[in-house]
């Protein structure tokens, strides 16, 4: 039923506090959501190329999750069991073993942390150094890992970094990622010489932290070599590798994992946004079982392990990864966003493509342009967002199970967008 938002733009405005940030791009007020479309308070339908920043991977209010959790609450299931021993936290670890660690030939203990993603980066970095017994960690320009202040340590973003107050962000080296420099520089030669240099003043590391493919940093996507050489640089200098898979982990680039490609075997992988299938809270750090190393209760949280998550984290599990079909589906819904965003590309001056998978955009060359190709594609039907480090980057994360109707609308909406906001500057320029 369509009402008046005005009330409640309001209350937002009087009390919730100015971190708000993603709504200050939507101006309206979402009542439902199902599949791959929000509704809003005045019945306009919006096709949702943000899927909760790649938390809703299998889109809104999945049926089969849905009928799960339902299910749950009404035979009065466990809500909330701190780390105790549950019946559904042993189905859904039997999950993931047997749809994701077995198939991959992969052994890891897996830790339940706090319900967000920056926790599970704070517990790696701090089981890192525990097992090593150094504090410099790697960390490489453009990457993203949280706001809290271990993790934002590791964050190369100056406006993100800002919000720590002045508060020290200290013992991380940050390393130039693949391609920073440029194509005709090799970032692996340049990470070993600095590391190989007892004169450069880089101390040795705890641990090396990177993500597959940058999510908030604006798309880039690291290729095998590379990956494969920051694996084979931490080997040799005694230092753990772990990836950060949060955004682009859980089949958001193709494969389960971004990285599988690459065949690397991290020390620690985190996991978080889409791990619960439904958008709950919930992340994890997946640990090599040698460095399990943690005495009981040497990391922990009221809130490590959400029982409603292992229910619909579960069921996403045996629904969509006992087989290769959803995989494949995925992959071919890829190339059907990259010829997309290569038409969109091929109207923007300069514009170029991004990322890799479902985890695709187009670099409009500044985030003036690229905000207003946002904007009006919101004023035309579709949700999107920008990253990157000046907010250059158009970034489609559409929910993986996106019908391809659906798809393609949402890219031509785009296209639209981008044409209005080309011919809009072409003519301000004139």
């Amino acid at each position: 039923m369509s009402t008046d938002m005005s009330a409640e733009l309001e209350i937002f405005n009087r009390r919730e506090s100015e971190a708000r940030s993603y709504c200050r791009s939507f101006e309206t007020v979402f009542t439902k959501a199902s599949g791959a479309e929000m509704t809003g308070a005045d019945d306009k339908t919006y096709i949702d190329f943000l899927a909760g920043c790649s938390s809703l991977n299998y889109g809104h209010n999945d049926p089969d999750m849905k009928e799960a959790l339902i299910a749950h609450i009404a035979d009065d299931g466990i809500a909330h069991g701190l780390d105790m021993y549950t019946h559904e936290k042993a189905r859904f670890l039997k999950a993931y073993e047997d749809n994701i660690l077995k198939p991959r030939g992969m052994d890891y203990k897996v830790m339940m942390t706090g319900p967000t993603g920056t926790n599970a980066v704070e517990a790696a970095m701090k089981l890192a150094r525990k097992v090593t017994g150094r504090r410099n960690i790697v960390a490489f320009t453009n990457g993203f890992h949280g706001m809290t202040m271990g993790a934002l340590s590791l964050t190369g973003n100056t406006g993100k970094r800002g919000g720590a107050g002045g508060g020290s962000l200290s013992d991380v080296t940050h390393m130039p990622f693949e391609g920073a420099f440029g194509d005709d520089t090799d970032t692996l030669a340049y990470l070993e010489m600095m590391l190989d240099n007892s004169s450069s003043g880089v101390d040795a590391p705890a641990a090396f932290i990177f993500e597959p493919v940058q999510g908030e940093g604006g798309l880039n996507a690291a290729s095998d070599e590379w990956m494969r050489g920051v694996a084979r640089i931490a080997k040799k200098h005694g230092a753990l590798l772990i990836v950060d898979d949060i955004q682009s982990g859980c089949g958001r680039t193709g494969t389960y994992f971004a990285f599988e490609s690459a065949g690397i075997v991290p020390d620690m992988i985190t996991q978080a946004k889409s791990l619960s299938g439904f958008g709950l809270p919930f992340a994890a750090l997946l640990i090599k079982p040698e460095h399990d190393i943690w005495k009981p209760a040497e990391h922990n949280g009221t809130f490590r392990g959400n029982t409603h998550a292992f229910v619909t984290g579960r069921v996403a599990l045996e629904k969509f990864w006992a087989d290769d079909g959803f995989q494949n589906d995925v992959q071919h819904k890829s190339a059907i966003l990259t010829t997309g965003l290569q038409a969109i590309a091929e109207i923007v001056p300069g514009a170029r493509l991004k990322g890799r998978g479902m985890m695709q955009g187009v670099d409009v060359g500044g985030g003036e342009t690229a905000s207003a190709i946002c904007a009006r594609a919101f004023e035309k039907g579709l949700i999107i967002e920008t990253s990157g480090a000046d907010d250059e980057v158009v970034k489609v994360l559409a929910p993986l199970t996106i019908p391809e109707e659906t798809l393609r609308k949402g890219l031509n909406i785009l296209l639209d967008a981008a044409r209005d906001v080309t011919v809009q500057t072409k003519v301000a320029a004139e």
